[in-house]
């Protein structure tokens, strides 16, 4: 008897993220660990005085999360679908990302990249995960 192995984000069978809360859930995980991250370094970096601590770019903390869109994006087979879902969404996800740094502005900058960040990473995953499927459906 084998025993199927589960395992998060769950995927189908060409390795594309199956569920929206999935691919939500993991890319905040990434994001929530890019930030401590950047606190951690901040604060070392800070602590030996070559600077003061909030001024890193929260921008990074974005790393692992566009990690894990990228190999999402080529678990997708080459189409209009896949490229078009994913200019789409990096679009929307860079201005609500921008958007929110506009708001946060007065902010130090590893806060306000971090919320911004933040933003950038459910945008994209929300406007991809969506646009994709119902661009495969409508291109075959």
């Amino acid at each position: 008897m084998t025993e199927q192995q589960s395992s998060f984000p769950r995927r189908d069978a060409d390795g594309r993220i199956r569920f929206l809360g999935d691919l939500l859930g993991i890319s905040l995980a990434g994001w929530v660990i890019g930030v401590l991250a950047l606190v951690l370094f901040d604060w070392a970096f800070a602590s030996f005085g070559a600077g003061g601590f909030g001024r890193a770019n929260g921008w990074l903390s974005i790393i692992l999360p566009v990690w894990l869109f990228w190999e999402d994006f080529r678990a997708w087979e080459f189409g209009a679908a896949r490229v078009l879902a994913g200019v789409f969404a990096a679009a929307v996800g860079v201005v609500v990302g921008l958007l929110v740094a506009g708001l946060a502005a007065g902010l130090p900058g590893l806060l306000s990249g971090a919320l911004a960040a933040a933003a950038f990473t459910v945008a994209y995953a929300v406007v991809w995960f969506t646009g994709v499927r119902w661009l495969a459906r409508r291109t075959g």
